[in-house]
């Protein structure tokens, strides 16, 4: 059965995004950007809420900028024919290899883990993350703790979840502090 893997930057205090809509704290030096490229390789389908949507809208075309280097053109290339379910209900259409859910958070995800299939099933925004997790879905949890506190904003972990036990897979400290943790949902 496919996993379902939650893997995002995350603040020291907790926060995906900045209580500004900021994001320039999380952006991954090339040492970091390898590894969530290498990460991206093992994904085979993408779920995500419309304001994640809207902001990974632009590696849909990013291969035609020629500010781009290799690794950021490698990235782009991977993303585009990434099959990417879309969560929104404001949306009446999305672009590239995207299609919009037709149900909630979890019988999408039983549907496609009934699919014949390969790679994991990500799932990329922490109110998308929160439904998933509160029906127990999240098999891994993949947090890359960036040296910073933002002091509020979007948190990674729901603040309404009951209590999960984790056991530690892996963990990787790079070259810019920031330290990649990889989770197991026991089960």
């Amino acid at each position: 059965m496919r996993k379902v893997t939650y893997s995002m930057g995350v603040s020291l205090d907790g926060y995906i995004v900045g209580p500004d809509g900021d994001l320039d704290w999380g952006a991954p030096d090339g040492e970091l950007f390898r590894f969530v490229t290498d990460e991206l390789r093992g994904i085979g389908v993408h779920l995500m809420g419309r304001r994640l949507y809207e902001t990974m809208l632009y590696w849909e075309t990013a291969d035609q900028d020629p500010s781009l280097d290799d690794s950021m053109l490698e990235w782009a290339r991977l993303w585009k024919p990434l099959p990417k379910v879309v969560f929104s209900t404001t949306l009446s259409e999305v672009q590239g290899n995207a299609r919009l859910a037709s149900g909630g958070v979890a019988e999408e995800i039983a549907r496609l883990r009934a699919e014949p299939g390969e790679g994991e099933i990500a799932i990329g925004g922490a109110a998308l993350a929160a439904q998933a997790a509160a029906a127990g879905l999240i098999d891994e949890y993949r947090p890359r703790v960036h040296p910073v506190l933002i002091g509020g904003g979007t948190p990674y972990f729901s603040r309404h979840e009951h209590r999960v036990d984790l056991e530690l897979l892996e963990t990787r400290t790079f070259g810019s502090r920031v330290v990649c943790f990889r989770y197991r949902v026991p089960r």
